[in-house]
């Protein structure tokens, strides 16, 4: 059982690697092949896991992994366990930029399971963004897929003079969570 550490591997020139984590239901295939149809003036490779940690039988061939996406259903509290310990297997150098959360689900509160405050307060701990998505539509995987790229391409250093780690700086909590109350 491996963690998974951003800067262990070298990288390859004009190719970024995206790793979409996310528990069964949710339409982790679908995105990922909107992310590869997209315009890019790069090329990007998708790994899909339903959980971490990855295999160690494959580390050898498993290029370096640029950006980690944790999907969370908001309609099943397993999905969002599923997320909680797959963080384990995430070295804290990650969360300089190269980790976001992604919930998906319906707007309406009667059909989710999972309080939204709780998302945002686990994304928050983590120094990460939370992005809140509908999965349903093409249009809307389309819209997540283009942001996704966007945060991909600084993740991977391919936009001269930014940097994942300014990104990164940039994301403040929203709200204060129950330690900091304290």
């Amino acid at each position: 059982m491996a963690v998974l550490r951003p800067l262990n591997k070298h990288p390859d020139l004009s190719t970024a690697s995206v790793l979409l984590v996310g528990a069964e239901g949710l339409p982790l295939d679908q995105l990922a092949a909107m992310i590869l149809k997209e315009n890019k003036s790069f090329e990007v490779n998708v790994h899909l896991a339903k959980c971490l940690p990855l295999p160690v039988e494959n580390d050898h061939t498993r290029p370096r992994i640029d950006l980690i996406v944790f999907l969370m259903d908001m309609r099943s509290q397993h999905s969002v366990e599923t997320v909680r310990s797959s963080l384990a297997y995430v070295d804290v150098n990650y969360f300089l930029g190269k980790v976001c959360f992604l919930a998906a689900g319906d707007k309406s509160v009667k059909h989710q399971s999972v309080d939204m405050y709780t998302l945002k307060q686990l994304a928050d701990s983590y120094l990460s963004p939370l992005i809140l998505a509908e999965l349903e539509s093409t249009e809307r995987r389309a819209v997540i897929a283009k942001r996704l790229l966007q945060m991909l391409k600084v993740a991977a250093g391919l936009v001269p003079g930014v940097s994942a780690l300014a990104l990164s700086s940039l994301i403040r909590p929203s709200f204060k969570t129950e330690v900091e109350r304290c």
